[in-house]
């Protein structure tokens, strides 16, 4: 198939970093290294280069989105209750960066005098808690779509869709590997981003046959991080060792016993989690969803972007 007859736009790094233009760059080096997860090359090259026009291309869709209401509005005679945020769901697989590239784009786009309000709001605080996955049998199954409380989820992003002025969502630690008992509070934002694995898939069917509500219909912009999945075996395993000295480190730690992990046990333990958990997930689960996306950000072997795909209107 043709570049034309192609549904998607797809342009290397080089010709995506010239539609930033003369944009300005909005983060300081201390605000990148704040926001930047392990392992990741991101650098303030790379956030000129790659995000600055991504962040223009979003800001652009959230001006039309407010010039479409406003005609809506004209056109039914009334105003509506209030605008509703425009949202954001960014996907990919564990360590593929999707939690840095997130909490960039809530960066840039809250240094925006059109959109200063953006909030973040990850998918794990959804997960079940432990104690009920381990009921249902499917503690090892962490992260793919059955371990998710899809129907509070689902009814998060549509009372944010509904216009619902404050809304709630639960609080995940990675310290305890578990959920806790706060919730992290929404109210009025302009922007809210949804980051989590799963937040592409599609809808499930109903137990009369019906089709049901996928999270996503209710995205107004979707982003899926992607690279090669040799690329992030290698980025898994690679955190895994760090985590091992830092986050592991910590007695409260759910992960604590793999402190004292040799190297060659921690890399075998970090492989042995992957091949057995994440990849399956992955594959079954994660990158099928890809398709779905406005955009991809197509990752090279060193956590840079390579290159970007954009879906047409």
């Amino acid at each position: 198939m043709s570049r034309d007859q192609s549904p998607y736009v797809e342009l290397e790094r080089a010709a995506w970093a010239e539609l930033a233009g003369d944009a300005p760059q909005p983060l300081k080096p201390v605000e990148i290294e704040r926001v930047r997860g392990l392992g990741d090359a991101l650098d303030l090259e790379e956030v000129r280069q790659v995000y600055l026009p991504m962040t223009e291309l979003i800001s652009l869709r959230v001006r039309h989105a407010g010039a479409l209401y406003e005609s809506t509005e004209a056109f039914l005679h009334e105003p509506q209750s209030r605008r509703t945020p425009f949202v954001i769901g960014i996907a990919g697989s564990v360590a593929v960066g999707k939690s840095t590239t997130a909490r960039l784009l809530r960066e840039l786009l809250s240094h925006s005098p059109e959109h200063p309000h953006v909030e973040l709001v990850t998918t794990d605080g959804f997960l079940f808690p432990n104690a009920e996955l381990e009921r249902r049998g499917i503690l090892d199954r962490k992260g793919f779509p059955e371990s998710y409380d899809r129907k509070a989820l689902l009814r998060f992003v549509m009372e944010v869709k509904s216009g619902v002025e404050v809304v709630t969502a639960p609080v995940y630690s990675h310290l305890t590997y578990d959920r806790t008992d706060e919730v992290v509070t929404v109210k009025t934002p302009d922007i809210i981003i949804v980051e989590g694995l799963n937040v592409l898939a599609p809808a499930r069917t109903r137990g009369d046959g019906s089709p049901g509500l996928a999270i996503s219909d209710f995205f107004d912009f979707s982003i899926y991080v992607d690279a090669s999945s040799k690329d992030i075996r290698r980025w898994y395993v690679e955190r895994f060792l760090s985590l091992r000295k830092t986050a592991f480190a910590d007695p409260a730690s759910y992960f604590h016993r793999y402190s004292a992990f040799t190297d060659d046990e921690a890399v075998g333990r970090a492989g042995e989690l992957w091949d057995t958990i994440n990849w399956p997930n992955l594959r079954e689960n994660i990158q099928t969803t890809r398709g779905r996306a406005s955009l991809v950000l197509r990752k090279g072997p060193d956590h840079d972007v390579s290159w970007v795909r954009l879906r047409k209107l």
